[in-house]
């Protein structure tokens, strides 16, 4: 992993897609949100143009996002990550499909930014890609894999809430493991995944926790006391509301 480790206690702070309540985001307004805000890392999402993993790569969520608005394309969202402002400032970098990892890497590098990046995705074959091909780029795995949320559907809640017990309990002896094997360097996951004995167990294994998307402070909370590495806000004013 070629980002230098943070203490476990040192909550890292990311802008989900910048600052997604304050500006539209994985737009040039939403990434100066959160930078103003004093996040440590930004997050935003690579999607390819078609769904084959071909085209102009985008800095977008979906391709229903692409019909709403012109997106920034990966060369000039970098190319504004690339400038003096966001010195210091780590790239959590979301892709959303496969077919275009090797694209991604080379667009990192050419602006130079690769030591400051950590890809994530659920898909495991870009994680397989990545890991053989460019074992220097810090990569995290990404669960669940969701379209919607099973939770606000009368019909599927029931199931779903077995279904997370289930992961819950296996999840930290599954990535844990992977992490000592060298498959992943990080665990990105919905905050309801998020766990004491998740965070240990990767804590021990060397690697790092992230949860996502808290927009509550009270929950903000909980999961820094509960030792993650890292929370995924819409909203970085939330980090440095008054104690």
């Amino acid at each position: 992993m070629s980002r230098a480790p943070r203490e476990h206690h040192s909550l890292r702070r990311v802008g989900h897609k910048g600052a997604d309540h304050i500006a539209p985001g994985n737009t040039f307004g939403s990434f100066a949100a959160a930078l103003d805000q004093g996040v440590d890392m930004i997050e935003f999402d690579v999607l390819s143009e078609r769904e084959d993993g071909t085209g102009e790569l985008l800095l977008a969520h979906d391709w229903h996002d692409v019909t709403k608005r012109r997106p920034h394309t990966l060369q000039e969202g970098l190319a504004h990550f690339a400038e003096a402002a966001y010195d210091g400032v780590e790239l959590l970098v979301d892709l959303k499909t496969r077919g275009y990892e090797e694209r991604v890497v080379a667009a990192l590098q050419e602006r130079g930014l690769e030591d400051r990046v950590l890809i994530s995705t659920t898909e495991d074959s870009s994680l397989q890609l990545l890991r053989r091909r460019h074992p220097q780029i810090a990569i995290s795995w990404t669960l669940p894999r969701l379209h919607r949320n099973p939770l606000q559907n009368p019909f599927t809640a029931v199931p779903a809430v077995a279904v997370l017990a289930y992961v819950r309990q296996a999840l930290p002896g599954v990535a844990a493991n992977r992490i000592r094997r060298g498959e992943i360097d990080a665990l990105t996951v919905h905050w309801r995944l998020a766990s004491p004995r998740l965070a240990d167990a990767i804590r021990r294994a060397g690697g790092e926790l992230y949860a996502w998307t808290v927009d509550d402070p009270a929950r903000i909370d909980r999961l820094e006391l509960m030792g993650v590495t890292g929370v995924i806000s819409n909203d970085p004013r939330l980090f440095s509301r008054p104690g």
